[in-house]
C-alpha cells in the first residue's frame, strides 16, 4: 500500500506515468456496435440494452422519472440533505457565474469593427453515473454551469437514479430525469430516438464504456472531455500525516483504478503517511481504497521541491493539493485540473461545496484544458462590420493574401466592390 519510490528511480516513474493513462481501445471495440445499433434502431435498441446491461424494463418504468417517484425520493433522502444541496448550489452557482465570458466589440482600424457575441447551447444532458455510490454532487456540478450559461433545456440521465440524485435535480429545476446509462444512453442523446431528444452536448463523468461512447459520438455531438479514473497528486514538505493520508485514501475510495500520489522531499513524512493510510483503510473498512492504493498509490520522495513541481507538471493531475511548505509552488504549476492550497483545503471541499467544479480532466488531459465551466455551454460568435473606407484600407492586404493562396474569387469579391467606382466621402 502506497509504495515508496525515489525520484531517481526513472524506471518506476516512467511506469507510473504509463499506468496512469488508461487505454480506451478495448472499450471502444465494445461500444462501437452499441452506438451504431441505437443510432439505427432507436428505442428498440435502447430498450434492449437497458434490459441487458442495466436490468431495466423501460416499457414498464418509462424513460423518465415520474413526479410520484420524485415525491417519494424526497422522503428517502437523509435529514438535512435539501439544506446541504442548497448551500453547495449557492456556492457553485456563484463561481459558475464568474466563469462566463463577456461579449465585446472593438475597432481594429478606422471603419473596421469586430465583435464577439455569445449564444448558449439549446439543449444539453448531464450524465450522472449510477455505480456504487449515488452522486448528487455531479448533478450540481453539471447542471448549474449549464443553467448559468442560459441553456434552454438541461436534462439529467442516470441508469438507476438514486433518491439523492433525483432530489438534487428537482431542486435545481430539472424537468426531465432519464433512467438511462452506459454507451446506449450516450448514443441515444447524441442522435436522438423516438423517446429521447437529440442534444447539443453531453457532459459528465462515467466509466470507460461511457468515455469510449463519448469519444465515438464526438464528431456528431458536443462533449466536455473524455475522462478516466479519478486522480490526486499531493505535494508537501511537512504537515499532519493523518490529514495527508486521509486525503489520499478519500481519493482512492472512488474505485479500484483511482490514482493517489504523494510527492515529498521528506522520507520521514513519507513513512508516517504510509502508516497512517494503512490505519485509515482498516479503521473505516475500505477494501476498494486499499486495493486502489496497492495498485496505483505511490509516494515519490524527491531531492527537493523544485523536482517535485517538475513531476507535477509532467503528471498534469486532475486534482493537485499543495500542502504545508508547498503552497509557494502555485506560480510554477502549469498543468492541473483543480488546485487545493493548504492543510484546510481537502479535495472533498471542491468535490461538494466550495464552489469549484469537480468534473475535471484526467490522465494528463489537464495539459490542454481545465475543468467543466459555464463557458463550455456557450458559443462564441465573431461579428464584423466594415464601412466602404474600412474595406478600402484593407483592400490591398486582402487581395495580396488571397492571390498568394491562389483563391481568385476571394480577391475578386473585394475588387468588384471598387470596380469602376469611387468611394463616396463619408460612405458607410
Amino acid at each position: 500500500m502506497l509504495n515508496i519510490i525515489r525520484s531517481s528511480d526513472a524506471k518506476s516513474i516512467t511506469s507510473l506515468l504509463r499506468a496512469r493513462t488508461s487505454t480506451l481501445a478495448e472499450a471502444e471495440g465494445v461500444v462501437r456496435p452499441i452506438v451504431e445499433d441505437v443510432r439505427r434502431h432507436g428505442d428498440v435498441a435502447l430498450r434492449r440494452y437497458a434490459g441487458k446491461l442495466d436490468k431495466l424494463d423501460l416499457r414498464a418504468t418509462g424513460f423518465t422519472v415520474s413526479r410520484e417517484e420524485i415525491r417519494r425520493a424526497y422522503k428517502q433522502v437523509s435529514p438535512g440533505f435539501v439544506a446541504a444541496v442548497r448551500v453547495a448550489a449557492t456556492n457553485i452557482r456563484r463561481a459558475a457565474r464568474r466563469q462566463l465570458p463577456r461579449a465585446w466589440s472593438t475597432l481594429t482600424r478606422p471603419g473596421v469593427s469586430v465583435a464577439q457575441i455569445l449564444r448558449p447551447l439549446e439543449r444539453v444532458v448531464c450524465y450522472v453515473p449510477g455505480g456504487r455510490f449515488p452522486l448528487p454532487s455531479t448533478v450540481l456540478m453539471s447542471v448549474i454551469p449549464a443553467q448559468e450559461a442560459g441553456v434552454n433545456e438541461v436534462m439529467v440521465t442516470s441508469p438507476r437514479p438514486a433518491p439523492a440524485v433525483v432530489v438534487a435535480a428537482d431542486l435545481l429545476g430539472v424537468r426531465k430525469i432519464y433512467r438511462l446509462g452506459g454507451a446506449h444512453a450516450v448514443a441515444a442523446f447524441a442522435y436522438g430516438t423516438e423517446s429521447v431528444p437529440r442534444v447539443d452536448k453531453i457532459v459528465g463523468p462515467g466509466n470507460r464504456y461511457v468515455a469510449a461512447a463519448k469519444k465515438a459520438v464526438a464528431g456528431d455531438c458536443g462533449i466536455d472531455f473524455i475522462a478516466g479514473p479519478s486522480e490526486l497528486v499531493l505535494v508537501g514538505t511537512r504537515g499532519n500525516p493523518m490529514w495527508i493520508a486521509a486525503d489520499l485514501v478519500a481519493q482512492a475510495e472512488h474505485d479500484p483504478d483511482a490514482v493517489a500520489i504523494l510527492i515529498t522531499p521528506s522520507m520521514r513524512l513519507a513513512l508516517q503517511v504510509q502508516i497512517a493510510a494503512r490505519g485509515i483503510v482498516a479503521r473505516l473498512d475500505l477494501p476498494v481504497a486499499g486495493q486502489s492504493l496497492a495498485a496505483q498509490g505511490s509516494i515519490i520522495v524527491t531531492r527537493n521541491l523544485d523536482e517535485a513541481v517538475g513531476l507535477v507538471n509532467r503528471l498534469a493531475p486532475e486534482h493537485l493539493t499543495l500542502f504545508d511548505g508547498a503552497t509557494s509552488l502555485l506560480g510554477r504549476v502549469q498543468s492541473a485540473g483543480s488546485i487545493f492550497l493548504g492543510a484546510y483545503s481537502p479535495v472533498a471541499a471542491g468535490d461538494y461545496a466550495s464552489g469549484t467544479n469537480h468534473i475535471l480532466p484526467t490522465g494528463g488531459a489537464a495539459r490542454v484544458r481545465g475543468g467543466l465551466s459555464a463557458a463550455d455551454f456557450l458559443k462564441s460568435i465573431s461579428v464584423q462590420r466594415l464601412s466602404s473606407r474600412g474595406l478600402a484600407g484593407l483592400r490591398k492586404s486582402i487581395v495580396t493574401l488571397a492571390n498568394s493562396e491562389g483563391l481568385k474569387a476571394h480577391a475578386f469579391s473585394v475588387e468588384t466592390r471598387f470596380d469602376g467606382k469611387s468611394i463616396r466621402k463619408g460612405s458607410r
